[in-house]
């Protein structure tokens, strides 16, 4: 019985390949799974940022309620506050 090098060479090439894969998959996996959980932590932590600038410009307008401001000095402050929000 003869051996046909070529199907050999290509079956050997294709589970080398396959065992490849295998592994990359398997890394990439493990990658996710920490970027899952890095992911949630920044989540939490831009809900805590989020309600602490909200109660911050919501003391600050109400100050400028209380302090009677000139309508322009609000102006600008709430030009700055919308720069600082899209940030």
């Amino acid at each position: 019985m003869e051996i046909n090098w070529v199907i050999l060479g290509w079956l050997i090439d294709m589970v080398l390949n396959g065992l490849v894969w295998l592994i990359i998959a398997a890394i990439f996996l493990l990658l996710i799974d920490v970027t899952d959980s890095w992911t949630r932590k920044v989540l939490k932590f831009m809900d805590i940022a989020d309600k602490w600038a909200r109660e911050f410009i919501e003391n600050l307008f109400e100050w400028i309620q209380h302090k009677n401001l000139e309508i322009i000095a609000s102006i600008i402050l709430l030009i700055i506050l919308g720069i600082l929000a899209q940030i």
